[in-house]
């Protein structure tokens, strides 16, 4: 084999192994890791006769909206106050606001004040209707160790009488077991399971009275 060829052979052997390595895929060094929001069982909600049985017909749930920013799978943190960051390869699989939704109708349906809990969008008019706003959730290295916090913005309406029965803002932060953002979603789900239960305890006050009696319905 002459010299060309020789030269030829090893440039076809290179070129072929280029676009090989073009097509296989590269390891990387920071994969996407993505989470769930996940509120776990909420206790059972202790209420009156009144409001048991389903007695209370059709509720009807809005689509969660998100707070400003917050309306996206990104993962939010807060190294400083309203200074609001996120993760560059820690997501969350949905935005919180759409997985909130599943949480909050298996929450109310467990409380078996209404008939039937029915999630919108709907063509259905309903009995009562659940609004829910401003909903956020952020890991916050304020101090340390770092904390988890859910917000939400509850209004319950009843519909044949064009009445809102209240509105009451929920808050619960919980701390992250670790500094990082695995430890902040276990500190979100604590969080987002406390907020639950006391959104229970507050609409099952509004539609009959728990049975202390120590949870208002009062609208502020």
């Amino acid at each position: 084999m002459d010299l060309r060829r020789i030269v030829a052979y090893v440039g076809m052997v290179v070129a072929a192994s280029a676009m090989t390595a073009c097509l296989l895929p590269k390891p990387d060094d920071n994969p996407v890791r993505t989470f769930v929001l996940a509120g776990g069982e909420t206790d059972r909600v202790e209420v009156s006769a009144a409001a048991q049985t389903g007695a209370h017909g059709v509720l009807v749930v809005g689509v969660p909206q998100a707070a400003p920013g917050f309306d996206q799978p990104r993962m939010a943190y807060l190294r400083w106050p309203s200074e609001v960051s996120y993760y560059a390869t820690h997501l969350w699989v949905d935005t919180p606001s759409r997985m909130l939704m599943p949480l909050m109708i298996r929450s109310l349906e467990s409380t078996g004040v209404w008939r039937v809990v029915v999630p919108m969008p709907t063509v259905i008019r309903g009995d009562y209707r659940l609004d829910l706003s401003g909903f956020l959730v952020q890991q916050e290295f304020l101090q340390q160790p770092s904390r988890s916090r859910v917000q939400l913005r509850a209004s319950l309406t009843d519909v044949n009488r064009q009445l809102i029965l209240g509105a009451r803002n929920f808050e619960a932060v919980e701390q992250a077991p670790t500094e990082d953002a695995y430890g902040g979603v276990l500190a979100a789900n604590r969080a987002t399971e406390t907020m639950l239960r006391a959104m229970m305890q507050w609409v099952t006050a509004c539609m009959g009275g728990t049975k202390d009696g120590a949870v208002e319905c009062a609208p502020h």
